[in-house]
């Protein structure tokens, strides 16, 4: 195949019969598996919808937008497999319908098809190849994840771009793996075979032949169901993997490891390997069984009911709490409900979190929650808007800015102290140049930056470094001709981009821990080392809900 990766073997994970049944999960945990035996690991998210990336889309269709180093927003898949790989997704790690028939489009209208007809096939399939080869060039093995499932029409073109692959590659090269759903029947007491029956014809029927079952199920899979899924769908008995329900999905890598999924893989590939270490994996589950203190952190925000607009965040509180011993648990608040019945509905909490987002609805009672954390001395974390939310709250109310906003949110507030860099920054010309320049969005600002930190802050503390790396997803700044007025009342600007000096952290000393970023620091929390800002804010958390039961 023209522009293959020599070498590279590629697993393409198919799903069938529902969605969500925890593709993203499978194939990150057997990456991990894979990256425990020496392979050198890539991901690819090929998703069928027509937007050209996640970046419009709305939380309560997808959830979470990912952000990845280089700036590409994308599929919270993604994710999921920074934080079971040591492999770093990019831009080249998420290809939806519409960036294909996009970049189709576009070499059409360059005349690089000297005037062809251009047509799904070979032209939109042979563009998913090419992008494929791209994202895993490099690696050892390249794990493919096709979203949707099989008999979706939009997926039809990713399903028939890898039966090519395999042909054209060879199948030693290529290994399909279909996870599917074995639901039970209660009122039977049964479980029903005849989904991923049906399931594994479907994706025959346009070519492919699964080599891999994994078979989600609420409980252990009989033998005998196993038996009959292995000879109706024409796939080795061990190679019918249960995916069982877990509590904890850092079970997920030990659990498919227990089935030997890593060896079928590597047998399949004829590649020879030192056997899985499983042992961080197993302290992490470890950890989670030993936490000793329960903290209740208060998140405030727009998407209370849904878990996965916010997953980043959960996650990295979760991971903070591995790494302190704590069990955190996290009380959703609609921003709206803070801005109607005011503070004290915060009462009881051992730390206040206001994530990032978009949009006026709920921003006062946003601001509501950070006057009450500072006031009442509970640890608070602002990420990105919720930044901006508590430099708001300080303005108006400790340095006497009435009339204090956003122009997100006002269009001529009385003291913009939140503003587009175009509005208030001399060189504002120079830094929306710079980010235009790697395609990042005019002026927005994405993907990973540069912060140093000031010595002896709270923030210099948590990370122990004077400087570090993290990723960004916003437009409005802090507007720096506010920085000495409320420094002056007490507001600590402790961290600051290297490059435009624009403001990326602030704190108050006197307080137990009050610290707002600019930047996401969620989307590099992994369940191996966490993340210091979480593990800081939980750590404060701890101490304030030990504090409040001697005071009782």
């Amino acid at each position: 195949m023209a522009g293959d990766a020599a070498g590279t073997r590629y697993i393409f994970v198919t799903g069938g019969v529902v969605s969500s049944l925890g593709k993203g999960i499978a194939a990150a945990s057997l990456g991990a598996l894979l990256e425990s035996r020496g392979q050198r690991v890539s991901v690819i998210k090929l998703d069928p919808y027509l937007n050209v990336d996640a970046g419009t889309m709305s939380p309560f269709q997808h959830g979470e937008v990912y952000v990845t180093r280089d700036g590409a927003e994308t599929d919270l898949d993604l994710g999921h497999y920074e934080r079971f790989l040591k492999t770093r997704t990019s831009r080249l790690s998420n290809f939806t319908t519409g960036q294909i028939y996009n970049n189709v489009i576009n070499k059409e209208r360059r005349g690089d098809y000297l005037g062809g007809t251009v047509q799904v096939i070979p032209h939109i399939t042979d563009e998913i190849k090419r992008c494929i080869l791209e994202g895993g060039e490099g690696a050892d093995i390249c794990l493919v994840e096709i979203g949707g499932t099989v008999g979706d029409i939009e997926s039809l073109p990713f399903l028939e771009a890898i039966r090519q692959f395999a042909v054209e590659l060879g199948h030693h090269r290529v290994l399909f793996m279909h996870l599917t759903l074995v639901p039970y029947i209660a009122s039977s007491g049964e479980m029903k075979t005849k989904p991923t029956q049906h399931s594994a014809k479907e994706l025959r029927s346009i070519g492919i032949q699964p080599d891999i079952l994994l078979c989600r199920v609420d409980r252990p899979l009989p033998e005998n169901e196993r038996r009959k899924i292995a000879l109706f769908t024409n796939v080795s008995e061990r190679a019918v993997i249960a995916c069982i329900d877990v509590d904890d999905i850092y079970k997920m890598p030990g659990l498919l490891q227990a089935q030997s999924l890593d060896a079928l893989v590597l047998e399949h590939f004829d590649i020879s390997a030192p056997n899985a270490d499983l042992s961080n994996w197993a302290a992490l589950v470890e950890a989670r069984r030993t936490q000793d203190v329960t903290v209740k952190v208060a998140m405030v925000g727009k998407y209370v009911d849904l878990a996965d607009a916010y997953k980043s965040v959960n996650e990295a509180l979760s991971h903070a709490g591995l790494h302190t011993g704590t069990r955190v648990d996290i009380h959703y608040l609609d921003s709206e409900t803070v801005e109607r019945d005011g503070g004290d509905c915060l009462a009881g909490m051992d730390a206040v979190l206001v994530p990032g987002g978009f949009g006026e609805r709920g921003i006062e009672g946003k601001i509501t929650a950070a006057r009450y954390a500072r006031m009442h001395n509970i640890p608070y974390f602002g990420i990105c808007l919720g930044m901006q939310v508590a430099c708001i709250e300080f303005a108006r109310d400790i340095a006497g800015l009435d009339g204090a906003h956003s122009t997100e949110f006002v269009a001529e507030p009385a003291h913009p102290v939140i503003a587009l860099v175009t509005e208030w920054h001399d060189l504002a010309g120079d830094i929306q140049k710079r980010h235009a320049e790697v395609d990042l969005g005019g002026t927005m600002r994405l993907g990973e930056q540069r912060c140093d930190l000031v010595a002896d802050t709270l923030a210099a503390r948590c990370y122990d470094a004077t400087q570090v790396f993290e990723r960004h997803r916003h437009r409005y700044e802090f507007n720096n001709h506010y920085r000495d007025v409320l420094a002056e009342k007490g507001l600590v600007f402790s961290g600051i981009s290297a490059e435009d000096n624009l403001v990326e952290i602030v704190e108050l000393p006197d307080h137990p821990w009050f610290l707002g970023c600019q930047f996401h620091p969620e989307f590099t929390s992994t369940p191996r080392s966490g993340h210091p800002l979480f593990i800081g804010f939980i750590a404060a958390a701890r101490a304030h809900c030990t504090a409040s039961a001697e005071a009782r």
